[in-house]
């Protein structure tokens, strides 16, 4: 498998669970804003979307957006801590929280990084997003991760878009339960040797 991603991107987060899933894979990285790969080819060849992740898959077909992916690879590594059996509530507890991530939290970031928004405009939109932080804050009293005492794919992905707060300028410096969850993450050692990779750690 290859994954094309792009540093401290979305991509991030498949890139964790293939390395806690310990499969084989490649990197490709992108220049999402030139949408050329490492190697020089256009990625919109790749990926019309123009967005990481993408995985290619050993018969050179491709699954693009990040929570499925997720799901594609705990599946594959039959790593069900990270994402349980299929019909389980337990599943679909995980599935809740990527989707609310990816939707309430992902794409709420997304227009904080665009230079030409006015600034009116972004202090409302970052306003709007600290309400869900302070709203985060709260659900993670109940357990050191997401959905309790085990770490999933929700929370490889909530990880990666928190990390975006400090490129846009949002400060979440005082919700403890956030930080301790940030922290707890960022010493498992899949998630290190990811961020080691794409350039993130010394």
């Amino acid at each position: 498998m290859k994954l094309y991603f792009s540093p401290a991107a979305c991509s991030l987060s498949p890139h964790i669970l293939l390395r806690a899933c310990g499969l084989t894979f490649d990197l490709e990285k992108v220049d999402t804003e030139r949408h050329r790969t490492a190697d020089g080819r256009d990625f919109y060849a790749i990926n019309p979307k123009g967005q990481v992740p993408v995985l290619e898959l050993a018969d050179g077909s491709r699954l693009t957006e990040g929570p499925v992916i997720a799901q594609y690879i705990a599946d594959q590594a039959q790593a069900t801590q990270l994402m349980p059996a299929a019909g389980t509530l337990a599943r679909y507890r995980v599935m809740e929280w990527q989707n609310y991530v990816s939707t309430e939290l992902h794409k709420s970031f997304t227009p904080l990084f665009h230079a030409g928004l006015d600034d009116n405009a972004k202090a409302t939109l970052a306003a709007l997003l600290r309400k869900k932080m302070d709203w985060l804050d709260a659900q993670l009293q109940h357990g050191p991760y997401l959905t309790g005492e085990h770490f999933t794919a929700a929370d490889a992905y909530l990880f990666v878009v928190l990390g975006w707060a400090k490129f846009v300028k949002l400060d979440i410096s005082d919700l403890a339960h956030l930080q301790a969850f940030l922290r707890r993450v960022a010493a498992r050692p899949a998630v290190q040797a990811a961020m080691r990779a794409e350039g993130l750690l010394g």
